[in-house]
């Protein structure tokens, strides 16, 4: 295996380490073919991230081990990189790396990044975003056909809105749909604007889509409007995920929705799909959109319900136990085994959707809560709270962060 490989991108020398190193074991990719893949879709990438400060999620150690999030541009790096200084609530603030050609597309990925995940603002107007985004997050025991219903209420939402609605897959378990917009209103309007598409969709769609906060509370699709709130990234168009098929979160024109199954679209058949039909989001910077009438619907619709507080921490509406917490999501599912172990009769009352399997955000890397919801569970027979199956804090040592 050479330990490098020069390539000549835009331009620019990218020095490839360890290109031979296989990624995606289904398909035996290796990180040069998938570089050679991103070069390949630079076109259609770029537009997702192009001139967007980028948090790099780093798999240093592999698509089966936990990534880790850098929102530091490395201090080694090429003089052609860019950056921009982005300014955190708690007072911190880093240099992220921001793309501006397949050069520095290939320069990210050689350091471990698998899907992209740049922030809604140009580097230029880092207050304004310029593209709201909307996540359909299913919760389990959901079908994909489900999902795509849904999607396409929230097509019908933006349109009568005065937004053009770009669909993709997102390349895991759910659905993307983006709209471009005029960089005229911060975050927190932003924001408001997406939550009121998502309770429009749910009041269009109540038996199939949901707009409630709290996980433990909702049934069907969650339309997830906080994806918009500053500080949070999504997968981009074009964007490999790290799956062992190596899916690809890829853009469809609305006709190919109804059809579509995503496990269709991996590395080798996006690139061959690219090839042959180019990026069906061509035309999106074109139809840049304005908030006005979603702001108008959030004034109608009035405030979102408020959840119950009760003394100190959120008053629980539903009879929830933690199991874990842990640093691995495999420890996490462990730890979940043996609670199960333990308790066999409980699990035969257990829905899908009882089991609660939460990515919480850390310091540099995600880790996992586990609770189990016992609403199906008669009450005589409910578990009481035990000492936990993994007990990880991921704040020891640190200064937790602010609420």
């Amino acid at each position: 295996m050479p330990p490098s490989q020069v390539l000549e991108v835009a331009g620019h020398e990218v020095k490839i380490t360890n290109p031979d190193r296989v990624v995606f074991v289904d398909g035996g990719h290796t990180k040069l073919d998938l570089v050679r893949y991103y070069v390949a879709v630079a076109d259609g990438a770029l537009r997702g991230v192009v001139g967007r400060p980028m948090i790099l999620k780093r798999f240093v150690k592999g698509i089966d081990k936990e990534a880790f999030f850098q929102k530091r541009a490395p201090t080694k790096r090429p003089e052609w990189i860019e950056t921009a200084t982005l300014r955190y609530a708690s007072g911190t603030e880093a240099d992220e790396v921001v793309v501006r050609d397949a050069a520095a597309l290939a320069w990210v990925v050689n350091l471990g990044c698998i899907d992209l995940n740049p922030h809604p603002v140009q580097a230029e107007d880092l207050e304004h975003p310029d593209e709201l985004r909307i996540d359909l997050d299913p919760i389990p025991g959901v079908d994909w056909r489900q999902i795509l219903d849904v999607a396409y209420v929230a097509k019908e939402v933006l349109e009568d809105h005065g937004l053009t609605a770009w669909p993709k897959t997102s390349g895991s378990r759910g659905f993307h749909v983006y709209a471009r917009i005029e960089p005229r209103w911060p975050y927190r309007d932003v924001r408001l604007a997406a939550q009121s598409v998502a309770r429009e969709v749910e009041a269009r769609a109540s038996d199939i889509a949901t707009s409630r906060w709290w996980k433990e509370e909702r049934e069907g699709v969650f339309v997830d409007f906080n994806q918009n709130a500053k500080d949070r990234t999504v997968a981009s168009a074009y964007s490999v995920r790290a799956k062992p098929d190596a899916r690809v979160s890829t853009p469809l024109t609305w006709d190919e929705v109804a059809d579509c199954r995503p496990e269709d679209y991996t590395l080798p058949t996006v690139l061959e799909r690219y090839a042959e039909v180019g990026d069906p989001w061509a035309g999106m910077d074109d139809a840049v959109g304005s908030l006005d009438a979603l702001l108008e619907l959030a004034e109608r619709l009035g405030p979102a319900e408020k959840p119950p507080k009760g003394v100190g921490r959120r008053q629980q509406t539903m009879p929830l136990i933690e199991i874990a917490r842990a640093k691995t999501k495999d420890e996490a599912m462990a730890g979940l085994d043996r609670w199960k172990a333990r308790h066999a009769t409980v699990v035969d009352y257990l829905q899908p959707a009882d089991t609660l399997v939460d990515g919480m955000r850390g310091r540099s890397s995600i880790w996992y809560r586990i609770r189990i919801n016992l609403q199906h569970v008669p009450e005589a027979k409910r578990p009481e709270q035990e000492p936990l199956e993994v007990d990880y804090d991921p704040w020891a040592g640190l200064a937790r962060p602010e609420a």
